[in-house]
């Protein structure tokens, strides 16, 4: 069994892989035997984080790629492909969430660069990578979601929104991309210990508002995240798709 979560022949790319969430998976993915390509917005950060893979034994190389831009993306895979042959796995991870308040008050601006980056750059990604996928007969594509996306987060109301999307848009591409033997999944993870939700974790009475419900008593952190994207990454979830899987301590379990 062991076998089924080997990843050696594999190329992945992970985008917001410098530090958090992203960065957990890419080096799990790496330990496991694959190639990586780790993204996000920032050259430098990411060549430390390909670095300290690399340290471990594994493979990785940084390729700097903002999450809202088609150009980048679509330069992404190209880069993947010119520098490892070949891509078979690919982690949305990215995100951004500028607005903390009401949906009604939200200025425009925020609601378009929540849309580009969680959405759309997803979506721009995803086009690039399935074009190659097929050409190798199959691959693997995880979505990070929220379980905002499930019951939407107090005062995350954009960021719920699209991340609402991104479980929608991972079951509608794994319904169409099912005969193409490309498998398409989604992580919903609750509050994790990142710098990207320290705005959550890093207010006591938010902290202490969540830790009151969830069952786990504790808040996630980086590398609990990194035993399910390996699974959803390998032959071991060959017949799963269009999956979402929660990770959350229990949270979204609790009655109201």
């Amino acid at each position: 069994m062991a076998d089924s979560f080997d990843l050696s022949g594999k190329v992945a790319i992970v985008t917001g892989a410098s530090r958090g969430i992203g960065k957990s998976i890419a080096a799990e993915f790496a330990r496991a035997g694959a190639k990586v390509a780790l993204a996000s917005r920032k050259q430098d950060a990411l060549d430390e984080a390909a670095k300290e893979i690399r340290r471990h034994g594994g493979e990785a190389i940084g390729i700097a790629a903002h999450g809202g831009d088609k150009v980048a993306l679509n330069a992404l895979v190209d880069k993947t492909v010119s520098q490892y042959g070949r891509l078979d796995i690919l982690v949305n991870n990215a995100a951004t969430n500028p607005h903390f308040g009401t949906v009604l008050e939200a200025a425009d601006s925020y609601w378009q660069k929540t849309i580009e980056v969680n959405l759309m750059g997803n979506v721009w990604l995803t086009q690039a990578a399935v074009t190659v996928m097929r050409g190798n007969g199959g691959g693997k594509i995880i979505n990070v979601a929220s379980i905002v996306g499930l019951r939407p987060g107090r005062y995350q109301g954009i960021y719920s929104v699209t991340k609402a999307a991104i479980i929608s848009l991972t079951k509608t591409l794994a319904a169409e991309l099912g005969g193409d033997n490309i498998q398409v999944n989604a992580i919903a993870p609750g509050l994790v210990q990142t710098k990207f939700a320290q705005a959550l974790w890093g207010n006591p009475d938010l902290l202490d508002h969540v830790l009151a419900r969830t069952p786990a008593g504790r808040i996630g952190q980086p590398d609990d995240m990194t035993g399910i994207a390996l699974f959803l990454a390998s032959p071991a979830s060959d017949f799963m798709t269009g999956a979402v899987v929660t990770l959350d301590g229990g949270i979204t379990a609790q009655s109201i």
